[in-house]
């Protein structure tokens, strides 16, 4: 049987913070008998002295102090439990957590996350960014709520709604001082082999990771995430697929080259997907604001880009 009480903690946080039994028992609207039988208690009940009694004036013995001090993160552990449950009682998630596929920058939330907070205050927000298969073993695996801009379609056997967004195509490039740069030929396996990929790594833990443009046994540079693959490709270090809008200006620029390929990437669908049957207030808010117009518009927006002056 417990011998401590969140009551009794609440009452030994009073007296410490107020400076006597009478002061705390003010503040927690109860008669000074009872601060002072509940105190007499707990220290019965855990053989301690909590307090040491200066006339008026109490201070917390060692023991004491540690017991408040680990008591304080039990009281704040049910103050935030006692919120949780209200939130669940009125429909809003405790927690929400929006992934992106990590091509897009989380900074194309910067306008939706103030908006939502003026309407869910209580519920904690996490962006997350994943990438290729990950996104969706994210969703499954209930690290993300939804995903916003998922690539490509989703694994066999359901459990989620998806919903197309738009379609993105892809240009095979390198930078000027490459030396598939000059190969005048369409480039296929031959060419390719002899030279290194540069791969954003798929963040799957469980399912099988995606492999996209590369081929067997491939000198691969594997990168987090299309922003660096974008930026080492610019720096000559090795060929690839590149989205084409943020590809267009470094090409006009000089900056790339692009080059045809025997075998090209076709363009990739992205989606909006959730869970199946789940229908938080929370959820719900930001499919609402995700299906307005132009979300795709703005996606493409914040894909990788080279400042050029």
């Amino acid at each position: 049987m417990l011998r401590l009480s969140l009551e009794a903690l609440q009452i030994v946080d009073a007296i410490d913070r107020r400076g006597s039994f009478s002061a705390a028992g003010k503040e927690l609207h109860r008669v000074p008998s009872t601060i002072s039988y509940t105190v007499s208690k707990l220290e019965d009940d855990l053989g301690v002295q909590v307090f040491e009694r200066n006339g008026p004036r109490v201070e917390l013995t060692a023991a004491g102090a540690e017991l408040l001090k680990e008591g304080r993160y039990l009281l704040k552990a049910a103050q935030d439990l006692e919120h949780r449950v209200r939130r669940v009682a009125s429909g809003w998630e405790t927690e929400l957590a929006v992934a992106m596929d990590s091509m897009f920058s989380p900074c194309l939330f910067h306008a939706d996350v103030p908006a939502f907070y003026e309407v869910a205050k209580q519920t904690r927000l996490r962006i997350v960014q994943e990438a290729l298969s990950g996104t969706w073993e994210a969703l499954l695996d209930r690290r993300a709520d939804l995903l916003v801009g998922a690539a490509g379609d989703g694994p066999a056997g359901g459990g989620y709604i998806s919903e197309p967004i738009g379609k993105v195509n892809f240009v095979f490039a390198v930078a000027p001082s490459h030396p598939l740069a000059d190969v005048q030929d369409k480039l296929g396996r031959t060419h390719l082999q002899h030279h290194r990929a540069i791969s954003v790594a798929d963040s799957a833990r469980q399912m099988a990771p995606r492999t996209v443009g590369l081929l067997l046994g491939q000198d691969t540079l594997t990168v987090p995430d299309m922003h660096t693959k974008f930026q080492y490709q610019l720096a000559g270090m090795g060929f690839g697929f590149l989205p084409e809008p943020c590809a267009r200006a470094a090409i006009a620029a000089g900056l790339l080259v692009e080059k045809q390929v025997e075998e090209p990437k076709p363009a990739e669908t992205f989606y909006l997907a959730w869970r199946s049957g789940e229908n938080g207030a929370a959820l719900n808010w930001w499919l609402n604001r995700m299906r307005q117009p132009g979300l795709f518009e703005r996606l493409l927006s914040h894909l990788p880009h080279h400042n050029i002056d």
